[in-house]
């Protein structure tokens, strides 16, 4: 292959692995995710959000509660991180945010529940368990190393609630938000969801169309579809949602970037399109050679239904300026997220290419620690949506993969893809974020070779020596930031004096 034929073709598993991804991700599971980070942040006081995940909320109630919420929404890492963001912003700890950061996308009881079908429910187990320890624990190290920070960041938020601003220590939830945020949630929950009541078609219609079938392959030419090589593919349905997202984004520009002023033409067709999108989205197409058959789901249904009362809550039981600063709120999270997204999963797209299948069960056929470390170096650049990933995992277990390192790739695919280090770095800046990443490997790493010493029936000594070794490195590293920090404070004072 000569070298502009290697750039072509990583340039086609960039565009491709995009277009899969805005086809098959975007809608029913990111967009009701920005809709509820701004919600969030327009209508929930700093004060609700600082009673259980503030920085100076006791740790046995934020911490759990960062997990619990994680694992609740059942959402991936894309979506996980504008609630992140909204969270954050809002006043929640470092540590506790963290968590909620690490443990909802590790833990999506949708991604556990097909890796125990998939892959082994030893595997499923081991990482619900290791998740919810290690997101609490790399959350309380994250605070432990940045604690002046939230000390500071806890005083200018006590400053704007004594001074009497709009998050004072009175503040509550009103009820109309509390029910408008429980319908956003069920936007997504209706929209993810995979049950029988969603997922099964109650009636169908033919669209007179011609061959769609046709339309179908040629798709399939542009934008391969391989399982085994987590290639999504472009279905009919997916090219027409693509399109509807070009519309969005052309009408929420014109009507969103300045909704605090008011509501223009742009503000309602953006809004008009948006809902369409998801309920097209909701659909079933299936291409045939006399037309394109579209079935009327559950999925469908119950679209309709929860965005009609999103609707009508906002029409008759908020206020115009809340509906204008939620719809604010959210557009701001579209333009700071989506375009890191995009470029993300590009070049994730194209990464994927450089890496020969060859070498998998080379690197990563033992529970070494090399082997474990490999595994998490897949899930930076070999990185795949939620429940893509199972696919992808079970096919580096056909190719040898010791199990160790692939538990390492399933916990550290969510959480360290690139552009979910790119999106966190916008929010929490760029130190933090590679402090995060160094902890979250190091984590992975570990629990991958935990995993991998059990599954081989090492002696309990073995495993034991391991977990004094995990001890050791944490509080080695806080002991050595304890120390750096002791002696900026002792070059201070020699300043001073």
């Amino acid at each position: 292959m000569s070298f502009v034929e290697w750039i072509v073709t990583m340039l086609q598993s960039g565009a491709g692995s995009l277009a899969s991804y805005l086809a098959a991700h975007v809608l029913l599971c990111l967009v009701p995710a920005f809709f509820i980070a701004g919600a969030m942040t327009a209508l929930i006081p700093k004060e609700a959000i600082t009673r259980y995940l503030g920085r100076d909320a006791s740790p046995w109630v934020s911490y759990p509660m960062a997990a619990v919420g994680g694992f609740v929404l059942a959402v991936c890492s894309c979506t996980i991180l504008p609630l992140f963001a909204g969270i954050y912003r809002q006043g929640a700890g470092l540590g506790p945010a963290i968590t909620f950061l690490f443990v909802g996308p590790a833990i999506n009881i949708l991604a556990v529940s097909y890796t125990g079908v998939a892959i082994g429910l030893d595997i499923a187990v081991a990482r619900i368990i290791l998740s919810v320890v290690f997101g609490i624990g790399i959350g309380l190290i994250m605070a432990f190393i940045y604690r002046r920070d939230d000390a500071r960041a806890a005083a200018r938020v006590h400053n704007q609630e004594t001074s009497g601003g709009a998050f004072a220590a009175g503040a509550s939830i009103k009820r109309a938000s509390v029910i408008f945020l429980l319908l956003l949630l069920a936007v997504l929950v209706v929209g993810t969801l995979a049950v029988d009541l969603f997922t099964a078609s109650y009636a169908q219609i033919t669209l007179p169309l011609g061959d769609t079938a046709q339309w179908q392959a040629t798709l399939d030419r542009l934008v391969p579809y391989d399982a085994s090589q987590g290639q999504e593919g472009v279905s009919v349905q997916g090219a027409l949602l693509i399109g509807l997202l070009a519309l969005i984004g052309i009408t929420a520009w014109k009507g969103l970037n300045n909704i605090d002023e008011g509501f223009n033409r742009w503000s309602w067709l953006a809004l008009g399109l948006i809902a369409l999108t998801l309920l097209v989205a909701a659909l079933r197409f299936t291409p045939a050679t006399g037309g394109l058959v579209i079935g009327i789901t559950g999925r469908f249904i119950g679209e309709l239904l929860v965005l009609g009362a999103v609707g009508l809550v906002a029409w008759k039981w908020l206020e115009e300026y809340e509906v204008q600063e939620w719809l604010w709120e959210m557009w701001r999270f579209v333009k700071q997220i989506f375009p890191l997204l995009i470029v993300g999963v590009f070049v994730a797209g194209m990464v994927r290419v450089l890496i020969p299948r060859s070498l998998i069960e080379t690197l990563a056929g033992q529970n070494t620690l090399l082997a474990n470390f490999v595994g998490v170096v897949f899930g930076v650049f070999m990185y795949f949506p939620t429940l893509v990933e199972v696919p992808i995992a079970n096919m580096f277990l056909g190719l040898g993969m010791h199990r160790g390192p692939l538990l390492a790739y399933l916990m550290s695919d969510p959480e360290l893809s690139i552009q979910s280090i790119l999106i966190t770095a916008k929010i929490i800046g760029k130190a933090k974020t590679w402090v995060y990443v160094a902890w979250v490997a190091l984590f992975s790493t570990l629990a991958g070779l935990l995993f991998g010493a059990w599954i081989d029936g090492s002696s309990i000594v073995l495993i034991l020596g391991y977990l004094l070794a995990i001890i050791a490195l944490v509080a080695g590293g806080l002991w050595l930031v304890r120390w750096r920090e002791r002696r900026t404070e002792i070059a201070a004072e020699a300043q001073r004096s």
